[in-house]
């Protein structure tokens, strides 16, 4: 058995790969001397812009972690928050990304927001939220997301479709008749920033790239902010 692509859908596909154009429109600037002292202000700044814009989906993000053998791994999910504590999301402790931050409790986030060629990367230590919360969180969002949590068994093998009909049917019933119904698992989870990194597009390639990086002052251990920019 050979994993080698057919050569003409290959080559179908280099063509619509390159026939691909980016930032085929015009780009916001962004002067990082006016940027402001921390990144959790320049991000609620630029997300909002990029509602304005139209940007679709705005609040998805890919979230990277490192499984057991150490290796990366990222898929996409939603923003949930952005506080002092850090960036926000919410999952099932016992999915494959709820046991990879249990063992190793560090990740890393990107944001694209490819109409205004914009990227945002965030990386840091991950903290469990209380309980209270993770069941405050999952309250505040909509029957289908209640059924889905309830549904459970994330990343577990499923032997058949069906199976998946049956529990989902179930699950959706009993967020109908118990919408404060309890998903154990269900937990918020806070990114606290060490580095985040907000990138800017330019046509010309002369891309603007400011990072804030979090460093302790050795006389009173508070963090303070410092802010470089990075050859694009």
């Amino acid at each position: 058995m050979t994993d080698a692509l057919d050569p003409a859908a290959r080559q179908s596909f280099l063509r619509l790969l390159h026939a691909q154009r980016v930032w085929d429109t015009d780009l916001p600037s962004f002067d990082p001397d006016g940027a402001p002292p921390t990144p959790h202000a320049l991000f609620l700044a630029w997300f909002g812009e990029a509602v304005a814009a139209g940007a679709a989906e705005p609040h998805t993000m890919s979230l990277a972690t490192v499984d057991a053998d150490g290796l990366p791994d990222v898929r996409t999910l939603m923003l949930h928050d952005v506080d002092e504590r850090g960036w926000h999301f919410a999952t099932h402790s016992t999915s494959a990304k709820g046991g990879q931050l249990a063992a190793r409790p560090y990740a890393a986030l990107g944001f694209y927001w490819p109409a205004q060629g914009r990227q945002v990367r965030v990386r840091g230590p991950v903290t469990a939220c209380p309980t209270a919360e993770s069941s405050a969180d999952l309250h505040a969002r909509s029957t289908g997301a209640l059924a889905a949590a309830l549904v459970g068994r994330q990343s577990e093998i499923l032997d058949a479709p069906a199976d998946l009909a049956r529990a989902s049917a179930a699950a959706w019933d009993r967020a109908r008749e118990e919408p404060e119904a309890e998903a154990p698992s269900w937990t918020r989870y806070a990114v606290e920033p060490r580095e985040a990194e907000f990138f800017q597009g330019d046509a010309r390639r002369r891309h603007v790239r400011l990072r804030y990086r979090r460093t302790a002052d050795v006389t009173t251990g508070a963090g303070t902010w410092e802010r470089e920019l990075l050859w694009p």
